[in-house]
């Protein structure tokens, strides 16, 4: 018995694929936009500054960054840094716990004001500072028959890094805070566990990446704060003048390689801090990714 063949019909050809549509330019083009953009912004007078650091002799070099005036503009810069960042990150700390886990009337004006420090330029927040704590000021004035001095000293320079430090921290732990899982606290608590036990071990393992991060935000931008510090500061040479006035004070003396000197050993501090909070940050999302 023979059986007939049957012809199938052919496969329709499928229609061209049509080529997705992007809002940004093919990855070629948006690459080098971005890399002509990076380069003009940022790589270009990086590598400028590093070119005017190298043409100077390493004795040259030693000899401009270890004079007394720069190494207490360093001392001065740096420490009150530290001790601003660990102000804030303690007080930082207490300000996202408040917002997240509490509800209370103008809490929203309270969230805003964290970023006011963002939004108010540096030289503003340096004169309101410093009309506040100065000696006559309203908060200066109730310290000053004891003798204690707020503005024009190093404690003035504290307390404006603080002021311009203190968002990056709140803003750092905050969204932490607002994703722990309540389920572990309550299991802790069921089993016993006291409010100091359970903050301890349960909330502030999940939080110390976060808070890390924010204390060397915070840190790396007082470092490099020139606006809000200069007015407060008083500007005294070998007691409160900051590095980033060394270098403009250098360049307006026309010492050119003196200021390249001394921005470079910033530039440096920078890099550092900026792979310590890359490397924080991994360790954030490393964290993250092994509670999933």
């Amino acid at each position: 018995m023979t059986t007939a063949a049957i012809d199938l019909p052919a496969p329709e050809a499928a229609p061209p694929r049509r080529a997705q549509r992007r809002v940004l330019p093919g990855f070629h083009l948006a690459l080098g936009y971005t890399v002509f953009y990076m380069s003009l912004i940022v790589l270009i007078p990086l590598a400028a500054l590093i070119l005017k650091t190298l043409s100077m002799s390493w004795a040259d070099f030693w000899d401009a960054v270890t004079t007394p005036r720069v190494l207490a503009s360093f001392r001065l810069s740096f420490g009150a840094a530290f001790l601003a960042a660990v102000v804030n990150a303690f007080m930082g700390l207490l300000v996202a716990w408040v917002l997240v886990r509490y509800s209370f009337p103008g809490k929203k004006v309270v969230d805003a004001l964290v970023d006011l420090p963002f939004a108010l330029p540096t030289a503003v927040a340096g004169i309101a500072l410093t009309a506040i704590l100065a000696g006559n000021g309203w908060i200066g004035q109730f310290f000053e028959p004891f003798g204690i001095q707020l503005a024009f000293n190093p404690t003035g320079v504290v307390i404006a890094l603080i002021f311009v430090g203190l968002p990056f921290v709140v803003r750092t732990v905050q969204p932490v805070l607002q994703e722990a899982e309540k389920e572990l606290e309550e299991a802790a608590q069921c089993l016993g566990a006291t409010r100091w036990q359970i903050f301890w071990r349960v909330i502030f393992p999940t939080i110390l990446p976060a808070l890390l991060t924010g204390f060397a935000m915070a840190f790396a931008r007082g470092v490099g704060e020139f606006g809000s510090v200069i007015f407060i500061a008083g500007n005294i040479p070998m007691v409160s003048e900051i590095a980033p006035l060394v270098i403009i004070g250098r360049l307006e003396a026309f010492d050119y390689l003196g200021a390249t000197a001394v921005a470079s050993v910033m530039l440096l501090f920078s890099f550092i801090m900026l792979l310590a909070i890359n490397s924080l940050q991994a360790w954030q999302r490393r964290r993250a990714g092994d509670g999933a």
